[in-house]
């Protein structure tokens, strides 16, 4: 019974579910009143163009549609009536409902489908690079960045020089063994999205073979070599079987493990079941019961040497010489593959990806630069100098940074004709310190970013009814669609279904009854003339 009722109320909520019409609308005048509120010609057109089957230059057409809108009109009232609009259930819905759609007008799509697409096309490459991190010691100002750029600049000149970049990143990590804040490392397979957004912007638009200048990131300065670029092969399915090798054990014992590792292999060769020899042999805990079968998995997921040897088989059932990893040795069979997901399978997951973190400037820059716009925003330069001069000395939730600046009242910004100065963007900045950024000024300038953009949303909401004026036909219908189903609900569908068509006459015939309805037929006269 429960699923039937959840099942009538979508089909109820599919004539009311929120999308965007073009009707234009004539006028605000009353089309009839109903229990005593009106009811605007604009709400009656509007919910016209959501029936295919109305038309308002019809006369039949029209005299249909003005008793059905008059009865469903006639429900909401009967639902008021009954206060099923002060419930607890029903103001959450419709609140949650209202937070959405309002939130549905505070993006551009478009922006943000070119930018998705872009991180899209990126992934038809796999990047195979190396690096050198010189790390931040914790939250830096300016002053203290100088000399861990001046050692990436020197390690960079370097290799400019032609040392080899290996070399040079182990002699700069072994002289800041002390400290501990150089790192070097290498990745193999990089996908888009895995790596910090500057550390990403850089690679992805480097050539093979390329060495960048030292770059700033949330981490340190980075150095990048980037080795090749290899095509993005998709997703593979394997089957392996583990000889366990660990770093402890002696040439000897490694020698026994490889050796077996070429007898299964032969036995595999041979015809014997590749999952009866996993469930005998593998020392993976985790799947040898399973015949050695892992899932599906793309490019940097597995080590290296795993990798490569299971992308590199061709066809399916084919089985690998014993692959070396840090593991020990792996047999691996190749169960299946498929080519990389298209950008309709894989859109939502990179935009969920970009609305977190730094990413969501790059995501929802389109929209913040057409508020900005559309807002005539404008830019004191000479203002937010003086920030970035109290951040050469202090980090933006130092007390001593709120200080230096607490008597100052310059004009920072204009936006929609409302002036705002140094003062009130540092109360947002001690009352909203939310940044990931350990750099004084990347700090600053990604908590002035989140300023702007909720400066300018907060106009957007403001003049949503202006602008979209749909926005409130919207939430009428929704709100009335809600109050329907209930009072239906109430009224008919909980009793037995053998019971209900004359429930419902009934119903009719008493709100018709209990309600007065009355129709401004001037006005409906002058619809059927358009």
């Amino acid at each position: 019974m429960e699923k039937g009722f959840r099942m009538r109320r979508l089909l109820l909520l599919s004539f009311i579910v929120p999308f965007f019409c073009n009707a234009q609308i004539s006028s605000d005048s009353v089309i009839m009143t109903v229990a005593g509120k009106e009811i605007s010609l604009a709400e009656f057109e509007y919910m016209a163009t959501k029936n295919n089957e109305v038309d308002l230059t019809n006369k039949k057409s029209l005299n249909a549609y003005v008793d059905l809108f008059k009865n469903f009109k006639l429900k909401v009232a009967d639902a008021e009536n009954l206060g099923l609009d002060n419930t607890n259930s029903f103001q959450s819905e419709y609140r949650k409902y209202k937070a959405e759609l309002t939130e549905s007008y505070m993006n551009d799509q478009q922006g943000q489908d070119a930018v998705t697409k872009m991180i899209y096309d990126r992934g038809d490459r796999v990047l195979s690079l190396r690096y050198i991190l010189f790390a931040f010691p914790g939250v830096v100002v300016s002053k203290d960045t100088l000399a861990v750029y001046q050692k990436a600049y020197s390690a960079y000149e370097r290799i400019k020089a032609g040392e080899d970049f290996d070399k040079v990143a182990e002699r700069v990590v072994k002289e800041d063994s002390t400290s501990q804040l150089v790192f070097s490392g290498k990745n193999e397979s990089l996908l888009p999205l895995k790596a910090l957004k500057a550390f990403d912007n850089v690679a992805w638009n480097m050539k093979e073979g390329e060495l960048s200048i030292p770059f700033r990131t949330s981490a340190g300065y980075y150095l990048i070599k980037l080795d090749k670029h290899k095509p993005n092969q998709g997703q593979v399915r394997v089957a392996h079987i583990l000889f366990r090798v660990n770093d402890s054990e002696n040439e000897e014992l490694s020698s026994e493990k490889l050796k077996l590792a070429n007898e299964v292999r032969e036995r595999l060769l041979s015809g014997e079941s590749f999952e009866e020899l996993a469930k005998e042999f593998s020392e993976d805990e985790g799947n040898a019961g399973k015949g050695g079968v892992l899932p599906f998995f793309s490019h940097g997921v597995m080590v290296p040497e795993f990798e490569l040897a299971a992308f590199n088989l061709k066809e399916k059932g084919a089985i690998s010489s014993p692959v070396k990893t840090a593991f020990g040795y792996h047999l691996i069979k190749l169960i299946d593959k498929k080519p990389r997901s298209s950008y309709e399978e894989e859109k939502d997951r990179i935009a969920s990806v970009m609305r977190k973190d730094e990413w969501n400037f790059e995501f929802y820059n389109s929209f913040d630069t057409r508020l900005k716009k559309e807002y005539g925003y404008t830019f004191y330069p000479e203002a937010y100098a003086k920030l970035e001069r109290v951040c050469d000395s202090y980090f933006p939730t130092d007390s001593m940074f709120f200080k230096q600046l607490k008597d100052e009242q310059d004009t920072l910004a204009i936006i929609n004709n409302r002036v705002i100065d140094l003062t009130e963007f540092c109360y947002y900045l001690y009352r909203n310190p939310f940044s990931t950024k350990t750099y004084s000024k990347d700090f600053m300038q990604e908590v002035y970013d989140l300023f702007l953009r909720d400066v300018v949303k907060t106009h957007e909401r403001e003049n949503l009814e202006t602008k979209h004026p749909e926005y409130l036909h919207l939430l009428q219908e929704y709100r009335d669609g809600i109050l329907l189903f209930e009072v239906s609900n109430a009224r008919v569908w909980q009793k037995p279904i053998e019971e209900q068509p004359e429930l419902e006459r009934k119903w009719m015939a008493e709100i018709q009854k209990k309600y007065p309805v009355v129709v401004n037929t001037k006005l409906l006269k002058k619809i059927k003339k358009h």
